[in-house]
C-alpha cells in the first residue's frame, strides 16, 4: 500500500490529477501491468484505468506493450523529469517568442497608447506604488534598469548583489553599450568586491547598510527587508525627481 503522503507530493511534483497520479504510482510498484491489475492495486475504477493509462502513455509517464491483453510498462521517473523539463523550456521559449511579437503589433501600440493617455493627468510625485515576490522585484528592476540614459547608482549589500547577478550581468552589458554610467556601492570587503569584476560597472565600498536602485536622478527603487520566502520580498518604488536627484548627489559625493 502507498501512503497518502506519497500520493499528495507525486499529485503536485508531476501535475498529475488524482486519477493520474494513483495509477501512476501502481504502476511504478508494478513495473509492467494490465488496466485491470492497475485497477485493483490503485483502487481507480476499471472503466476509468484504460482511459487513464492511456492518457498518461501520450504524457510519457508509461508505454503500451504490444500484445494482447495490452500491458503498460512504467518510465523511469528519472526520465520522466527530464522530459517534463524539456517540455517547460520549450513552452516558456515558445511564449517567450510570442509575447515579443505582441510588441509590433497594432494592438499593442493601442495598448501603449491607452497607458500614456492614462498617466499623463498625474504629477511625476504621484507616481509611486509598493511592489511584492521576489519574481515581480527582479522583472521591474530589469524595466527600470534598461530603460536607463544617463546613471544608474545601486547601493547593496554582498548577498542581494549575489542573488542579483543573473539580471545585473546583461544589463551591465546593455548599460555599456548605451554609454550609461553604472556604478555600485556595495557594503562589502575589498576582497569580496574583487567577486564582481565581471560586471561592467565601478563598485565601490560602502558602509551603508541598505539595498535601493537609482535611475537617472528620477526614479528610486528601494528594497524592502529580505524574507525566506520570495513571495513575502517586497520593494517601494517611487518616481520623484526632487528626491531622487538630491539622493544621487549625495551619494556620488560620498563615493568621491
Amino acid at each position: 500500500m502507498v501512503k497518502n503522503d506519497l500520493i499528495k507530493k507525486v499529485r503536485h511534483f508531476f501535475n498529475l490529477n488524482i486519477y493520474e497520479t494513483k495509477v501512476w504510482v501502481a504502476l511504478l510498484g508494478k513495473g509492467i501491468a494490465t488496466a485491470g491489475e492497475i485497477s485493483e492495486i490503485s483502487g481507480v475504477p476499471r472503466s476509468r484505468t484504460y482511459d487513464v493509462m492511456e492518457g498518461l502513455a501520450k504524457q510519457g509517464f508509461a508505454i503500451a506493450k504490444i500484445g494482447k491483453p495490452v500491458k503498460y510498462i512504467a518510465v523511469n521517473p528519472s526520465a520522466v523529469i527530464e522530459r517534463l523539463k524539456t517540455n517547460i523550456v520549450n513552452e516558456a521559449t515558445e511564449k517567450a517568442e510570442d509575447l515579443a511579437k505582441i510588441k509590433t503589433s497594432i494592438d499593442y501600440k493601442q495598448i501603449e497608447d491607452l497607458h500614456k493617455v492614462g498617466i499623463q493627468p498625474f504629477q511625476p510625485e504621484d507616481l509611486s506604488g509598493l511592489i511584492k515576490g521576489r519574481t515581480n522585484l527582479y522583472s521591474y528592476l530589469k524595466e527600470i534598469i534598461s530603460s536607463a540614459e544617463d546613471e544608474v547608482l545601486i547601493v547593496t549589500n554582498l548577498k542581494e548583489l549575489t542573488k542579483q547577478m543573473k539580471i545585473l550581468k546583461p544589463l551591465s552589458e546593455l548599460l555599456k553599450r548605451k554609454k550609461v554610467k553604472f556604478k555600485i556601492a556595495l557594503n562589502a570587503s575589498e576582497d569580496e568586491i574583487q567577486q564582481f569584476k565581471e560586471l561592467k560597472a565601478d563598485i565601490f565600498k560602502t558602509d551603508l547598510n541598505s539595498v535601493f536602485c537609482l535611475i537617472d536622478k528620477k526614479q528610486l527603487f528601494f528594497m524592502l527587508s529580505g524574507n525566506q520566502n520570495e513571495d513575502e520580498d517586497s520593494a517601494i518604488w517611487v518616481n520623484s525627481p526632487f528626491f531622487s536627484s538630491a539622493l544621487s548627489s549625495l551619494l556620488n559625493s560620498a563615493i568621491k
